[in-house]
């Protein structure tokens, strides 16, 4: 069974992040997963390869892997035992031309979306290998604690958003190397981003977002998102796709 052990989860809520080096998936699983990733690639049209969001809205198989039991008890000891299925990403960085990802914080981006920001976790699953060298994450750890960062403009032709963080420290960065099928496990508050694909490798993963059900969603500022209640009980009086 996939899961964090007890001080794993407690290192998790002082950094802000942990790493998983297993395998999430049994291989036949994961090379289903696979399989539908590259439908989307293949069918992403005038979109850059960093930019298919939400694909679970639009594919309902991806929703096996999203709800499956390896992910929640992963994800449960940071959210509890009543989860919400927030968000998912399929995000690649194709060789040599992959944008660089500026220091930000995924919160950030949500800012005034739903009640609380505690405890929302993304499991970024890697579907290659992911290297310092093809630009895998890095983050700073501790960050998740300090709260909303001051932003500043960015090259938006360079970089996967238009805006960054204006001062971190990189030397205490850390770099999150994964093998294919392993995972990591961020804070929605935490400082990361990544560093452009100048290799020749390409390097995608499919992030899968979770927050605890008793955080409730600002219905006016979420309008024609989807939630499905992934394990547990509502306990915000959310709307679920799946209730």
């Amino acid at each position: 069974m996939a899961t964090l052990a007890a001080d794993q989860a407690q290192d998790y809520r002082r950094d802000g992040y942990a790493l998983y080096h297993r395998q999430l998936f049994a291989p036949e699983r994961l090379a289903r997963l696979q399989g539908i990733f590259e439908e989307h690639l293949a069918e992403k049209g005038s979109k850059l390869s960093d930019e298919l969001d939400t694909p679970h809205f639009r594919d309902p198989r991806l929703l096996e892997f999203l709800l499956s039991g390896e992910v929640l008890d992963l994800v449960e000891p940071i959210t509890g035992s009543d989860i919400a299925l927030w968000s998912s990403h399929f995000i690649c960085k194709d060789p040599y031309t992959g944008r660089a990802t500026p220091w930000h914080e995924d919160s950030a981006l949500w800012e005034g979306r739903m009640d609380s920001y505690d405890n929302i976790v993304t499991v970024w699953l890697a579907l290659d290998r992911s290297t310092r060298e093809n630009g895998c994450m890095r983050v700073i750890p501790g960050t998740h604690h300090h709260g909303f960062s001051r932003y500043v403009q960015a090259d938006g032709t360079t970089n996967t958003f238009d805006t960054q963080i204006e001062r971190v420290d990189e030397a205490n960065a850390v770099y999150f190397e994964l093998e294919r099928g392993e995972c990591s496990l961020h804070d929605s508050r935490i400082v990361h981003g990544a560093t452009a694909n100048t290799s020749p490798n390409r390097r995608c993963g499919y992030t899968m977002r979770y927050f605890p059900a008793s955080t409730r969603l600002i219905p006016e500022q979420n309008q024609g998102h989807k939630l499905w209640l992934a394990r547990g009980r509502d306990r915000a009086g959310n709307s679920y796709v799946n209730q």
